[in-house]
């Protein structure tokens, strides 16, 4: 797993911004679903990745749904100033705060409680209960299968697995990726997926939209600020990192079978 930090930071935004492969992608097509669940492995992965996609689906009257596999408390092993119980309630209040911002209104959240960094050991449990949410209806979006956190790895495979028998629409998001990818897909013995090009969409920001997703990153202070005077109370996302997020597009990929 992709250490991120002050100092290292991977592929740099720059790269990516000039990235013909990102350019010239084709333009998302959600059609009208009436339902969306956002399968998210850590508060903040929703919007980091689809606030924009989130606050438009919505906007068009979809009833959304977020699926908080675990809660985060991991995000500052070591830290003395927040306890690991007082990392999830504010990540928690974090991710209402978030969604309230994009125009969900009352957020529905299915909290599973999962372990912070174990969601593979219940990956299964994971999928069983994402059958409850899902239908031929619903749009799924889960973070994507490769993207280089086992967490999110997990939760993809078992959104995947769950999306498939419920005929649910299954789309992936990036969250990690951006950090070790490369816009030419070239890939080493430690990352042999290179991102999926070909069933690659992008998902413009309207001026508002985009604006809105800035504020909800904005609302998790305890990921964007440091939480404390110690080295281990720094913050998790630096601005490099948060540049990618900020951008004014979003970038999905489409089930495997969807036409090119």
């Amino acid at each position: 797993m992709l250490n991120v930090s002050e100092t290292e930071l991977g592929t740099p935004e720059a790269t990516w911004r000039n990235a013909p492969q990102l350019v010239g992608l084709r333009r998302m097509s959600w059609g009208a679903p009436s339902r969306v669940v956002v399968v998210a492995p850590h508060p903040d992965d929703e919007v980091l990745a689809v606030g924009g996609s989130v606050r438009h689906l919505a906007a068009r009257g979809a009833e959304v749904v977020v699926v908080a596999v675990t809660d985060g408390e991991a995000s500052h092993p070591g830290s003395r100033a927040m306890t690991p119980p007082d990392l999830a309630r504010a990540r928690r209040a974090e991710r209402t705060a978030a969604l309230r911002t994009l125009g969900v209104g009352e957020p529905v959240v299915d909290r599973l409680r999962v372990p912070d960094g174990q969601v593979v050991r219940f990956e299964q449990e994971v999928a069983s209960v994402l059958l409850d949410h899902l239908g031929p209806d619903t749009v799924c979006l889960a973070t994507w299968q490769h993207d280089g956190h086992p967490d999110h790895e997990a939760t993809g495979r078992a959104a995947s697995d769950a999306a498939h028998t419920a005929g649910a629409t299954f789309v992936e998001y990036p969250v990690w990726a951006w950090h070790w990818a490369t816009p030419d897909g070239g890939s080493t013995p430690e990352r042999p997926h290179a991102l999926p090009w070909g069933r690659a969409r992008r998902h413009d920001l309207d001026a508002p939209s985009r604006r809105d997703k800035v504020a909800a990153i904005g609302a998790y202070t305890t990921q964007i600020a440091p939480i404390g005077p110690d080295p281990a109370d720094r913050r998790v996302l630096p601005n490099a990192v948060l540049d990618r997020f900020r951008r004014p597009f979003e970038v999905l990929f489409l089930p495997e079978t969807a036409p090119t």
